[in-house]
């Protein structure tokens, strides 16, 4: 297998697992992950946040970590990446409205290269325009945003992931072992005990 290249779009506010989990666990089976933030270069920080399920009528919101950029968004170009990975939390509900985020969501869409959100990632999938006749899981709150897009809601366990072509989507930070296990067999990543 050789190392594919990854560029994960993040922002304050981020959620924190959806962050740092990606980032560290496609970073141990040997691939590149750049994390950007548009607005921010290489060696800046963006806050996290930690999004749990305690039982309330939503997630609770509690103060993440500190996570270190390793990478300028300005110099993000599609055909430099094999993947592109959208965490949640509250990040995407502001990324979305910059038009070169939602560029560059769009050109990886259109390359069909493998593209992973989760929770409110889709946020950034649906203002994008490339949910049309797709299926996406999400965070339940964002299903109307899927729907209102042309896409189908896939309301799905929150620790299940769903593939559909080239997007893999899930609920929560709950899904990670199937979402990002969708993610590498989308990238051809084979890992053989």
């Amino acid at each position: 297998m050789g190392a594919k290249k990854i560029l994960m779009l993040v922002g304050d506010y981020a959620e924190d697992y959806e962050t740092m989990v990606p980032f560290q666990a496609l970073s141990m089976v040997g691939h590149i992950v750049h994390s950007v933030c548009p607005g921010k270069k290489a060696g800046d920080h963006v806050r996290t946040a930690i999004h749990d399920f305690e039982g309330d009528q939503t997630y609770s919101e509690k103060p993440g970590h500190n996570f270190q950029l390793n990478a300028d968004f300005s110099a993000a170009r599609v055909e430099n990446y094999d993947g592109l990975l959208v965490p949640g939390g509250r990040a995407p509900e502001y990324l979305r409205l910059n038009s070169d985020v939602l560029a560059l969501v769009r050109a990886f869409d259109q390359a069909r290269k493998p593209i992973a959100a989760v929770c409110h990632g889709a946020q950034l999938l649906a203002a994008a325009g490339i949910l049309e006749g797709r299926e996406c899981s999400a965070y339940p709150a964002c299903a109307p945003e899927v729907n209102l897009a042309g896409g189908k809601y896939m309301d799905i366990a929150m620790d299940k992931a769903h593939i559909q072509g080239n997007l893999v989507t899930a609920p929560a930070w709950p899904a990670h072992p199937a979402w990002l296990a969708g993610f590498l067999a989308l990238l051809g990543t084979k890992i053989v005990l």
